[in-house]
């Protein structure tokens, strides 16, 4: 028995190496990615029209083609998932939230472009749960807005991760996807230095950092590339900005205010979504002849701050009337984002069309960040980041079922823990758990 017992623990590392390389050349040797086939669901695609009994087909993380069920061909061994009665439509994308605790600037200073919201996100929050849970899987995480410039935001894909590099989205030259949070309006206004006074000197502020940051492109211009050369991270962000390599998200509320943030993209050229807009229907032509997007926010109960105060409904209505790029954001926290599909269906109520309003909590969003080529539709070629409705999505009774992004589930109502989190008021589903010899996780 003895002899029996040593040989046995002899080979066991043995046997797990065999296991181990057995998994690995299994894997090696079938290296395509799974197909699934999505059939029979009305499909909104959003950058074609509706489609009644359709099939989405996946590739791994990969949309290979969508179309009427009769028109897509499944491959044979292709996982085949019947969606009779449901609804598919593309990932939710929000153009503003704050889930995942982020923060940026502190109270040193009005204008901060060299802090990085990425800094400040915790991924494990149950935010971010909730979001998966409300359909969105894109986000521009950014700041607050007592700020003129409150830093540098970060755009996410909200997949299961360990780290916030797991969930960054990187551009074809290896950087970071992100743009840059600013404000303007009683927000950033101080009753002291070294925040301003008044909207004049909020303005004269944010002229005075652009006209440093041309400044500083022309000395970095200049530098001798075999000497040492003195950066300067704030400045460094608005040169960037100033090359549209980041592009503006400016917080803003009333007509005046909006005006002003047009002034200043004209005078430096920078690439700007006005974010909130409260007042953009009484400006929504000036807007329109910028050629400037916006990314709106409905509330249901209006109020909270005296700028906001001549806040319409109408606002996505009359700025899709004059083809002003339009898209949705929670601001979460001060909209849930597992209600993120309730502001396009206000936004119909006072008078959108629903395509737009559809396309206004996804493909819009995607252009807005710059996304537009990978997600936003569901079109072949472009990631898998869909959402699994009950019905109608602009309907009350409708459901979140499923979240997926790049082909992965991220939230499924059936499961218990998913469920908690799509209905669960405050603090439900919190991972910070006690634990120890008398609590279980």
């Amino acid at each position: 028995m003895r002899t029996r017992k040593l040989l046995f623990l002899a080979l066991a590392p043995l046997a797990g190496l065999l296991l181990f390389s057995s998994a690995q050349d299994s894997s090696e040797s079938d290296p395509s990615p799974k197909i699934k086939a999505y059939t029979n669901a009305t499909i909104y695609p959003v950058s074609s029209g509706k489609i009644e009994k359709g099939t989405l087909l996946i590739k791994g993380t990969t949309i290979i083609s969508v179309g009427p069920s009769e028109t897509v061909d499944i491959p044979a061994g292709a996982e085949q998932i019947d969606c009779t009665g449901k609804t598919i439509i593309p990932g939710l994308i929000c153009t503003h939230s704050h889930i995942g605790q982020v923060s940026g600037g502190d109270s040193s200073s009005p204008i901060q472009p060299e802090v990085r919201v990425m800094d400040s996100i915790d991924v494990r929050d149950t935010s971010i749960d909730k979001a998966r849970a409300g359909g969105v899987t894109t986000v521009n995480l950014m700041s607050g807005s007592g700020h003129l410039l409150s830093g540098q935001t970060i755009y996410l894909k909200l997949r299961k991760g360990n780290t916030v590099e797991d969930l960054t989205i990187k551009l074809p030259d290896g950087s970071l996807a992100g743009g840059v949070k600013m404000a303007n309006g009683t927000n950033s206004i101080r009753e002291s230095g070294p925040f301003p006074g008044t909207r004049g000197k909020s303005a004269a502020l944010v002229r005075q950092k652009f006209l440093d940051a041309q400044a500083y492109q022309i000395k970095r211009a200049k530098a001798d590339p075999e000497k040492p050369f003195e950066r300067d991270l704030a400045l460094e962000t608005l040169a960037d900005i100033l090359e549209g390599k980041r592009t503006v998200h400016h917080h803003t509320h009333r007509h005046d205010d909006i005006l002003t943030v047009l002034r200043l993209k004209e005078e430096f050229g920078f690439k700007v979504v006005l974010h909130h807009v409260s007042e953009a229907w009484k400006v929504a032509d000036e807007i329109a002849a910028a050629d400037v997007a916006c990314s709106i926010i409905f509330l249901d109960s209006p109020g909270g701050k005296l700028e906001a105060r001549d806040f319409e409904w109408k606002n996505g209505a009359e700025l899709e009337k004059r083809g002003v790029l339009t898209a949705f954001h929670t601001d979460d926290p001060i909209n849930d984002s597992r209600w993120f599909l309730r502001n396009a269906a206000i936004g119909v109520r006072a008078g959108m069309s629903r395509e737009k309003a559809l396309e206004g909590l996804t493909l819009a969003g995607a252009k807005m960040l710059d996304l537009d080529k990978s997600t936003g539709s569901l079109a072949p070629g472009k990631q898998a980041d869909f959402v699994m409705l009950s019905g109608d999505p602009f309907s009350i009774y409708t459901r979140v079922l499923e979240t997926h992004i790049e082909g992965t589930k991220v939230f499924d109502l059936a499961n218990k823990q998913d469920r908690l989190f799509a209905e669960g008021g405050y603090g439900a589903g919190h991972n910070r758990k006690a634990a120890g010899c008398c609590f279980y996780r």
